[in-house]
């Protein structure tokens, strides 16, 4: 393929999409027949259709090009033959200068099979094009930064204390519509495109003393970004607050809300977050993706040695189980996906969540509001009128909660819930703390389970190494012994997995059973290292002895299980 000239047609990029396994099966004939019907290509029809990822048809492309995909950091500080080309013909081509000699231009382009943009530059400088590829949302960031609408650009909107209540009123109708103009929409919806494309959990918009930062969350660790301009950071955050429907003229105290925005064909439910700090307000966006949830025990982490005790522990369908872990470990999902396996249609289950992440069907969900009085001991008491076999309780946090749970588990329904500590021997520690009788833990208590996040190698670029001596004796000294022929993994970085070289995340587990024994030191106040030991004695398998397994198989690194489980 020649630069210039028909660059690639339909068949190849067909050809590639399906040799990548973009596009296979019943969705290439159902593209195949639209491209009959409508004559568009093969590769816009799946885009339109939600079908194909910006990334993955921005890899597609790259393997046409035989060129990477470009970085966000590879675009140029200065636009490249500004006073030749007009920055409205860009933006309709989506297409950026990156650089330029005597005899040749070289540009990024959302779509690099755009002939028809290709010889107009030809014909304009008289230069041979060459193409590279980039994320359209990458390119949108880099045309706001280099080409943005100098008008909006210019707005300052100053929030000080001495202005008047009328000066105020002209500010806020200034956000208003600041807020609402196109480069400010498109940027903003390029921050959220781009998170969801990169497997983003969160995006966090701080305020700095002279700039603006943008993080993304991505496998449960924050990544920076390239910023938007510092003086767009209050129209930013209004459009965000009118997306979510929030006072925009607030700015002194929290406020939350929600969005409900739909990203390359796939519904995103993004729950907002905004905060007043000292250099003006700070926005979070936790992105929940509900068509990626699989609630599947065995998909999340959950090994042929741990699950059948699990499945027992919850088949009991009486007492309480309780899943501990820190914030953002995981721990509503593993309750989510042992409902999915309790889900039938002779038991009846009732949740109550803050908030509901996602609906479940066939499940009474109940979200509190503590605004109007629903609070978890509220929705519980509420709760024995309907009757329920099984009840979920998002969290455990105070006394009365915890008393209220504990009198349903003694009564013979199951309840499943949470507490936030470290390991699993902990959870009885601190529901003493609570004021929870003894007699009660004992009777009532099935089993905790403790839980972290580690990130998976990418499969692709994932390196073996032999492991060293130094660190066979650090395991060994864990009680963890690898043969002559063990193979760990470190972390490579590809394409596919962002240069990160991880994607995605995999739990790692310890479940401590009541026994009698353990009983027996709960009845005695035992301290959680003792309740720990015991457990270990009865055959736990700990959190890290888990971690260092699947380290073996190649899933993750040592380092990660380490970074987890260092505090337990």
């Amino acid at each position: 393929m020649s630069d210039g000239r028909d660059f690639a047609p339909a068949l190849m990029i067909e050809t590639v999409l399906s040799r990548r396994g973009l596009l296979v099966g019943a969705a290439l004939e159902r593209v195949r027949r639209l491209k009959v019907e409508s004559g568009e290509r093969i590769d816009r029809i799946a885009a339109k259709l939600g079908l194909v990822s910006d990334a993955g048809l921005a890899a597609a492309y790259a393997d046409m090009v035989g060129a990477p995909v470009l970085a966000a950091a590879e675009f140029p500080g200065e636009p490249v033959a500004a006073d030749r080309l007009e920055p409205s013909f860009l933006r309709h081509g989506r297409i950026i200068p990156l650089a330029e000699t005597a005899g040749s231009l070289t540009v990024a382009m959302a779509d690099p099979l755009d002939d028809g943009t290709v010889r107009a530059l030809e014909f304009a400088l008289d230069k041979t094009v060459h193409r590279r590829v980039a994320l359209p949302t990458d390119i949108e960031a880099a045309y706001d930064r280099l080409y943005g609408d100098p008008a909006v650009q210019a707005v300052v909107v100053p929030d000080h204390a001495d202005r008047t209540d009328t000066d105020r009123d002209a500010d806020l109708e200034r956000l208003k519509d600041l807020a609402s103009e196109a480069p400010v929409i498109r940027l903003v919806n390029a921050l959220i495109t781009r998170a969801s494309e990169m497997r983003a959990s969160d995006i966090h918009i701080e305020a700095a003393d002279a700039r603006l930062r943008v993080r993304y969350r991505i496998d449960g660790l924050l990544y920076d970004m390239e910023p938007p301009p510092l003086r767009l950071k209050s129209a930013i955050v209004s459009r965000i607050k009118i997306m979510a429907r929030l006072n925009i003229a607030e700015r002194r105290l929290p406020q939350d809300g929600r969005i409900r925005q739909v990203v390359r064909g796939k519904e995103i439910d993004i729950r907002v977050s905004v905060i007043p700090t000292i250099h003006g307000e700070s926005v979070e966006l936790r992105l929940l993706d509900r068509e990626s949830l699989v609630l599947d025990l065995e998909h999340l982490g959950f090994d042929q040695e741990l699950l059948p005790a699990w499945l027992d522990i919850i088949g009991r369908l009486d007492g309480i189980v309780l899943v501990s872990g820190p914030t953002s470990s995981g721990k509503t999902t593993t309750l989510y996906a042992s409902l999915a396996v309790l889900n039938k249609s002779t038991q009846k289950i009732i949740t109550v969540e803050e908030p509901v992440e996602y609906v479940i069907d066939g499940i009474s969900q109940v979200q509190v509001n503590e605004d109007i009085g629903m609070t978890f001991a509220t929705a519980l008491r509420s709760f024995l009128r309907h009757n329920p076999n099984i009840m979920m309780i998002g969290e455990i946090r105070d006394h009365e909660t915890a008393r209220i749970a504990f009198q349903m588990a003694l009564s013979g329904h199951l309840v499943l819930s949470t507490v936030h500590t470290n390991n699993a021997a902990s959870a009885m520690t601190r529901l003493l703390d609570m004021q929870i009788e003894d007699y009660l833990l004992t009777s009532t208590v099935r089993g905790v389970l403790a839980q972290r996040l580690v990130r998976t190698l990418c499969p692709r670029c994932r390196v073996p190494y032999q492991p060293s001596a130094e660190l066979r004796q650090r395991l060994a000294a864990s009680r963890v012994r690898l043969s002559d022929d063990s193979v760990l993994y470190r972390s490579g970085g590809c394409a596919a997995c962002n240069g990160i070289g991880y994607k995605g995340r995999t739990m790692i587990l310890e479940l401590l059973v009541m026994t009698d024994a353990m009983r027996s030191l709960v009845l005695r106040h035992a301290e959680a290292a003792e309740l720990h030991a015991e457990a270990v004695r009865s055959g736990m398998r700990t959190m890290y002895a888990h971690g260092i397994s699947k380290a073996l198989a190649g899933i993750t690194t040592t380092e990660e299980v380490l970074r987890v489980t260092q505090d337990t």
